[in-house]
């Protein structure tokens, strides 16, 4: 049982400089050992988290001195328990967070135990932002319009979240219409400092998203975990984690004029890629730094899912007070988070001779030789220089098709499409441009680079260039500020000149939220099998992620998007082609509208003002008249309706007892799926559009939901029923059974039939069959989605073998009681001669207590073959998982005990 806290003789005042003191915290420098002195910053957030919840029980003496021994220990992949400050959620995530929060009361109830014991036990933020869908475009009135359309849709899931602020104690909920969440966090919900009744400790959190890490720009700690790992958060459990390695990353020089922060990130995650650091922390630090705004961290740090880290750190020092200022947080919080940090040897002083840190690895990076580039046509690490961008697209033309490669025949790559555009003449050329987005919290909360796009903006404007209005542009700010400078610099006003209005304040392009583009312009893609482009703002550009219809999409910065969008094509050498014609017939080049950073400086300088935080924050929760007017009912535990297409209730507790069901093996299971590398979760989970033909089409058509009411996938995150046909439906789904065809479909091995993925499991399931999936390395790669786990456990799959996974994934998988095996080094499908047209035996001992985290174990098929995998439970914690069936069975029964 827990026991008092042996920390308690470091429990130390920190005084105010004028008397009085602002609380008490744990002093590191109390504990008077060499060894913290030299830990990365990163790590020393770790350190206070475990001494200040060291109970003897959950977090014990012994995992405080894992952390200080760090240097030691972190080779040897030890567990540790970590207890974050709070979790975040945004809205996609949050439905079925808050669905399983009340199925859980429901499950407490009907074992006979206190439901309202589920309820969250640290803060949680959620972020209603994920439902920007871009139906209006190119209009004044996209904003209201869309937010109408959202709302038109999403009324029954927005009034749920609302039921669920209001049934569950420490929950704020931001409504809909006010920016993305980690522009939000960044800006407002960041406390950098906690001080809870008088103890103070530092910011950290998990989030449902990936890209939690933006936080880290901030010196705030924050990674995104799948959502059933947030939910036993949220209710007090501990996160067991393997002490990560920390690849220090030096920063020198500044950056070159014309430089963006969005060159600096997409050479960073080229780097990181490349050394590989996956499962680790990455650590900037050096005098680069002084020279690197908190915007410009915030979007490195933000891409850490990207490079492949666990987050990508920056320690608090100057540049992050000077930003807390401009963000209107209040000046006696700013002391606060200064003194605390000083007294606790976690603030960097750039003025102050530096300790010589002790990391796993070393990386080096002179900012003077970043160059302006993007990143694509289908990963975000494979970064062009825009000086190689058309030789580069040309060789993606002639490639097989790959992540670099189309595969167009030679004959057909200067093919000319002639189509009639709303009465206009107009034509398509393989890599013209049909989407241009500013979107994405990766760019939209950086200044520098929105008001660079407004400049180039302006720039184009006054030579007299415009964008074809077949090209679907867009701008969807990550907060309400932006539109304030935007407003008071006088520079929307071009943006809205070039089409690029407007369209609302959450994620739009980047989560696949594009809407439809013009039909003339799809027909005249999919009659033609064009490679059409989009050219965004974003972090993901995974085939089939931004649109159906559009197979090149390249990452870039948004001054490059205005620059793509004038250009009408990807098929261009900025340097030497011209980019328009202007209004007196002069060609136009891109240094002509591209501006000086000085020009940008002076802008943002000027316009970038904390007031305007402020009363984009003070109103924030305040919500607006379309949520203030959402009648919900009242009561604890939710009122289910089954006709809902929205909100379903799930059956993950049904027929659940007091006594966990125990470790099981799987047995001569069907292979249900055969994939080769890098299946993202965008291949796994619902994401996007429902398309017409679709299993959740179907189940929507079956139950009078018109096609144009179908919504996206993530908004229907709520209804199992709809998430368990919409997985592994992507479009663009490579299964090795289809011998080369693309799309959601797999071979039914004892029929030999090609089934929708749905409809087979279904098939497996009703004849009693368990099925398991084969795949490549770095399965699950890609945004952190729960459903990527819940969807496939829903279709019956008990295990999946790969040759590697991504972090959050795995451990997703792991919470839904799904068993990783990962095939030994060098080994894989292929080189063992697995066909996956065999049965698959996995035997694992009927006792927890009989598996060791990470041992070997036997796979038999039923031809005779048989092969030793890696058994993915990585710590005793996730055994424990395993043997309750899935972890939120785990804190049920836990809490029932307690």
């Amino acid at each position: 049982m827990a026991a008092a806290n042996p920390f308690q003789k470091i429990l130390t005042a920190l005084e105010k400089p004028d008397g009085g003191e602002f609380g008490k915290y744990y002093s590191l420098p109390a504990l008077n050992d060499p060894r913290i002195e030299k830990l990365p910053f990163s790590i020393k957030i770790l350190l206070e988290s475990a001494i200040r919840n060291c109970d003897e029980f959950q977090v014990k003496s012994n995992d405080v001195e894992k952390i200080i021994d760090w240097e030691n220990t972190s080779p040897k992949q030890v567990e540790i328990p970590f207890k974050p400050a709070r979790v975040l959620l945004q809205d996609f995530t949050g439905v079925p967070a808050v669905v399983d929060l009340a199925c859980m009361r429901d499950a407490m109830n009907n074992l006979k135990g206190d439901s309202n014991k589920i309820n969250p036990l640290v803060p949680v933020d959620l972020v209603i932002d994920h439902s920007v869908q871009v139906d209006v475009a190119r209009s004044e009135n996209a904003v209201q319009a869309n937010m109408e359309f959202e709302f038109q849709r999403n009324k029954e899931r927005f009034g749920f979240l609302k039921w669920g602020s209001d049934a569950f104690h420490n929950m704020l909920v931001v409504p809909p219409g006010s920016g993305i969440v980690h522009q939000v966090n960044l800006e407002y919900l960041g406390r950098v400092v906690f001080n809870t009744d008088g103890l103070l400790y530092p910011d950290s959190v998990v989030g449902t998203d990936s890209h939690t890490t933006m936080i880290d720009g901030l010196g705030v700690a924050g990674w995104g975990v799948g959502g059933i790992e947030a939910e036993a958060t949220m209710l007090g459990q501990p996160m067991s984690m393997v002490l990560p390695g920390v690849v220090g990353f030096k920063l020198l020089g500044k950056l070159r004029d014309g430089v963006t922060a969005t060159d600096l990130v997409l050479t960073v995650t080229q780097m990181l890629r490349k050394h590989g650091v996956v499962g680790k922390f990455v650590e900037f630090y050096g005098e680069g730094m002084r020279e690197l705004s908190l915007a410009d961290r915030a979007t490195i740090a933000n891409m850490s899912p990207e490079y492949g880290a666990t987050m990508g750190f920056f320690p608090v020092d100057h540049v992050t007070l000077q930003y807390l200022k401009l963000t209107g947080r209040s000046d006696d919080k700013v002391a606060l988070i200064e003194s605390y940090l000083r007294a606790n040897k976690m603030f960097v002083d750039y003025n102050e001779p530096q300790i010589e840190r002790v990391y796993s690895s070393y990386l080096e990076l002179n900012l003077n030789d970043v160059e302006p580039c993007i990143s694509g046509p289908k990963r975000p690490h494979d970064r062009v220089t825009l000086k190689e961008m058309k030789g580069d697209w040309h060789a993606c033309l002639d490639n097989r098709v790959g992540f670099k490669g189309f595969a167009v025949p030679e004959e057909s790559q200067s093919k000319v499409v002639e189509f009639n555009f709303h009465g206009t003449p107009a034509q398509l050329r393989h890599g013209d441009v049909v989407i241009a987005a500013i979107t994405s919290c990766t760019n939209t909360s950086n200044p520098s680079v929105m008001l660079g796009a407004a400049l180039v903006a302006k720039k184009a404007c006054e030579l007299g260039l415009e964008v074809k209005p077949w090209i679907k542009t867009s701008l969807a700010p990550g907060s309400g500020v932006v539109t304030k400078y935007l407003q008071k610099s006088g520079l929307q006003k071009y943006l809205n000149q070039l089409g690029f209005h407007i369209v609302g304040y959450g994620c739009t392009t980047c989560i696949g939220n594009s809407g439809d583009i013009d039909d003339a312009v799809a027909a005249a893609i999919t009659e033609n099998d064009l490679v059409a482009a989009a050219v965004l703002s974003g972090n993901r550009n995974f085939e089939g992620r931004v649109h159906p219809l559009t197979r090149a999409n390249y990452l870039a910065s948004p001054p490059l998007v205005v620059a793509y969008a004038l250009a009408g094509t990807v098929d261009i050498d900025f340097e030497k082609e011209p980019i328009g014609v202007g209004k007196d017939g002069k060609k136009i080049f891109f240094r002509d509208i591209w501006p000086s950073n000085e020009e940008v400086a002076t802008v943002v300088q000027s316009n970038v003002l904390p007031h305007m935080f402020m009363a984009t924050y003070e109103a924030i929760t305040k919500g607006n008249p379309m949520w203030n007017q959402l009648s919900v009912p009242s009561g604890t535990l939710y009122a289910w309706d089954p006709k809902s297409t929205y909100i379903h209730e799930p059956p993950y507790f049904k027929d659940m007892t007091m006594s966990p069901p125990g470790a099981h093996g799987v047995k001569n299971a069907y292979c249900l799926l055969n994939f080769g590398d890098s299946i993202t979760t965008d291949h796994i989970s619902p994401a996007g559009s429902i398309h017409k033909d679709s299993p959740a089409a179907k189940y929507l058509l079956e139950r009078g939901v018109d096609r144009r009411d179908f919504n996206s996938y993530g908004s229907r995150r709520g209804n199992d029923e709809i998430m368990a046909r919409g997985t592994f439906a992507n479009i663009r789904l490579v299964n090795k059974f289809l011998k080369g065809e693309v799309g959601p479909k797999t071979i039914h091995i004892p029929t030999g039939e090609k089934l929708s993925v749905f409809d087979a499991a279904m098939r497996y399931k009703s004849e009693g069959h368990d099925t398991i999936i084969l795949a490549g390395a770095e399965y699950g790669s890609g945004s952190s989605r729960d459903w990527a786990a819940k969807g496939p456990m829903l279709l019956g799959v008990k295990a999946v073998i790969s040759k590697s996974f991504e972090r959050i994934h795995r451990s997703n998988l792991v919470g839904m009681g799904i068993i990783p095996l990962c095939f030994k080094t060098g080994e894989d499908a292929d080189s063992l001669g697995l066909t996956g047209e065999e049965r698959y035996t996995i035997n694992l001992p009927s006792t927890v207590s009989e598996i060791r985290p990470g041992q070997d174990v036997t796979v038999v098929t039923d031809n005779g073959k048989s092969f030793v995998c890696t058994l993915r439970f990585d710590t005793e914690v996730e055994l424990a998982y395993f043997d309750h069936g899935g972890i939120l069975q785990y804190v049920i029964r836990n809490l029932i005990k307690s």
